[in-house]
């Protein structure tokens, strides 16, 4: 994760596209709240009675957090918004591994990089969109 130290000011980073991500929360006695948390900003979350709540207050909690980093002199991560990806990546795994994800591919009739990318959105929860975003 790249950082800077530089001159920007707080409404600067105020205005920069961080990440947050906002999740359902269920208390031990049912009931539901929501919290929102800024990906780069370690530590800085907060939580509201409905989402438009918790987004509300992780703005307040992004000053906050970003106050005392500029007050300690300390690097702001960036936000990762910007970067782009290709899509594309090299993984090197055992042949072991490899001959086994390519039978897997072939019993269920698609592509070795279908089956990897439907197994991998599986893992973290977007099954719906694998196949489609790999091709064949």
């Amino acid at each position: 994760m790249s950082q800077t130290k530089d001159t920007r000011t707080l409404d600067d980073y105020l205005a920069l596209p961080y990440t947050i991500e906002l999740v359902r929360d269920e208390d031990d006695e049912g009931n539901a709240g929501y919290v929102a948390e800024v990906e780069e900003l370690p530590g800085c979350l907060s939580q509201g009675a409905t989402p438009e709540g918790a987004i509300r207050n992780i703005f307040d909690a992004m000053e906050g957090w970003l106050s005392v980093a500029l007050e300690d002199g300390k690097a702001i991560p960036e936000p990762r918004a910007g970067k782009n990806y290709s899509g594309r990546f090299l993984l090197r795994i055992p042949q072991t591994l490899h001959a086994e994800l390519a039978r897997e591919a072939e019993r269920e009739g698609v592509s070795l990089n279908q089956y990897a990318a439907t197994t991998l959105a599986r893992a973290v929860g977007r099954v719906e969109t694998a196949a489609a975003r790999a091709g064949s």
